[in-house]
């Protein structure tokens, strides 16, 4: 009999919880769409997006220069990740890998 009555304490409490969080959930969106909460996160996106470094700033990154071939790249690369990895910081350290990926894609087309 009281397992019963938990039973059913737990059903009853677990849809009121349900819905209780799913009011505060349509609540929420309603409230960023007021403010303009939503449409400012989207514009950061789009402005974050734009903000990809180009072949030349990545070869500025790394040191290298147009006629550097991609093993040496790959070098430089290693050896600036290394040198911030052991006492530099994230932010040179993620510079250096998105100058990377960058150069990785222009000799790829180059290949093609």
């Amino acid at each position: 009999m009281a397992s019963r009555i938990i039973a059913q304490f737990i059903v009853m409490g677990s849809g009121i919880l349900g819905r209780a969080v799913f009011q505060a959930y349509r609540q929420a969106i309603a409230n960023a769409s007021k403010t303009g909460v939503a449409q400012e996160a989207m514009q950061n996106a789009v402005r974050k997006a734009g903000k990809a470094i180009n072949a030349q700033e990545a070869r500025q990154i790394l040191g290298v220069t147009e006629q550097t071939s991609w093993v040496e790249i790959l070098q430089k690369y290693d050896k600036l990740f290394e040198n911030n990895a052991k006492a530099g910081s994230f932010y040179l350290q993620s510079k250096v890998v998105r100058a990377k990926e960058c150069l990785e894609v222009v000799y790829r087309t180059k290949a093609n």
